[in-house]
């Protein structure tokens, strides 16, 4: 049986990796292109090819489901085509043995696609926006700003805040910040404008030029002049990581990340849907390869006569295709329709898995 599984590791792993590396090749060219405006203007060929090849882990966490279907059907189709599969089954290789040994594969790799994902093309694809985000002179943020709610537990009540940021020139970095303190009674109490301001992991906010204006709990004209300070230290509970997930793409958050934010909202009463089923679709995702191995293990069982590798390979690529689509779009679904965000993240894997296991026994079985 180890001879068995080197053979089938071998072949699937070597075709997987050869669609993958075709796939990657083709990404980086397509992203160097769009870069091709900003080369001599804005950055150097260098940072530019720095920037795309950053990009490359990010690619590879999208592309490794479909590139592993493509090169299993690849590969078993090749060895069905050469009798090779068949004198495995006759040797003892049964349809039990043959499905675990392609999910033993498929949760090595469904590991490595989560370690890929949740670790490598996040930090990358900070880096990149980052970079990227230098010849704009920072992070966008849209025209009205990024707008963010806090709340502080004090001795006359729950205070809450609401944070204004205008630009986020860096990571950790927010410049054009205002605060609006409100009491327990919903009054404004404080506003707090700085130019610039640093935030701290633990939540520390260090504002620069700040100007403080306050005014009585129960009235309206001011309490005190405004008041001025070059630094201004401000506790919260908006840390580095919550305010970066507000700020950069949902691409380069991880499943902490991406919990973490979606916690944060939850507890501030602000809608989480959206995040709430990115952070499932990102938990899910890894076990996708587990799915697509499943998929391509019924063109073992086809006939030579039933169609070539070449024609068995194009429908693998329609198969991961019309997988990819309809992973978007029951994202989109879930969110117009307001389904749970488990069942929108789950759903495509869920459907192409009972497809998959639906044609394997009934090849089995018929066939």
């Amino acid at each position: 049986m180890r001879t068995v599984r080197r053979l089938l590791y071998r072949e699937i792993l070597g075709a997987t990796l050869y669609v993958a590396a075709a796939f990657l090749g083709l990404f980086l060219f397509i992203d160097l292109v769009g870069e091709l405006d900003g080369i001599g203007r804005d950055y150097s060929a260098l940072q530019a090819l720095q920037v795309c090849l950053l990009q490359v882990p990010g690619h590879l966490y999208e592309l490794m489901p479909i590139a592993l279907l493509i090169g299993a059907i690849y590969a078993l189709a090749k060895l069905a085509q050469s009798s090779e599969f068949t004198i495995l089954r006759t040797g003892g290789l049964g349809p039990g043995r043959a499905l675990w040994l392609l999910a033993r594969l498929g949760l090595t790799l469904a590991a490595l696609t989560f370690v890929i994902g949740d670790f490598v093309a996040p930090w990358c694809d900070t880096q990149a926006t980052l970079l990227a985000a230098r010849r704009h002179g920072g992070l966008e943020v849209g025209q009205g700003g990024l707008w963010l709610r806090d709340s502080q537990q004090q001795a006359d009540g729950e205070h809450r805040y609401t944070v204004s940021i205008g630009a986020a020139p860096g990571d950790g970095e927010v410049a054009r910040v205002r605060i609006l303190e409100f009491g327990p009674q919903g009054e404004l109490r404080t506003r707090t404008t700085a130019e610039r301001a640093r935030i701290g992991d633990d939540g520390t906010w260090t504002l620069e030029q700040v100007q403080v204006s306050q005014w009585a709990p129960d009235s309206t004209p001011e309490l005190a002049p405004d008041r001025r300070a070059a630094t201004l230290e401000w506790r919260s509970t908006l840390t580095r990581q919550v305010v970066s997930a507000a700020v950069l793409p949902l691409r380069t958050m991880s499943t902490a990340a991406l919990w973490t934010y979606m916690t944060h909202l939850s507890d501030h009463e602000q809608t989480a849907q959206r995040h709430a089923i990115q952070f499932w679709k990102k938990a899910i995702y890894p076990f996708a390869c587990l799915v697509m191995l499943g998929l391509a293990l019924p063109f073992a069982y086809l006939h030579a006569r039933a169609g070539g590798v070449s024609l068995k390979v194009f429908g693998g690529i329609l198969l991961g295709i019309s997988f990819v689509l309809l992973n978007n779009v029951s994202g989109h679904l879930g969110l117009l329709h307001d389904w749970r965000p488990w069942l929108a993240a789950s759903a495509p894997s869920v459907i192409y898995l009972l497809m998959s296991l639906g044609a394997f026994s009934w090849l089995v079985r018929y066939r």
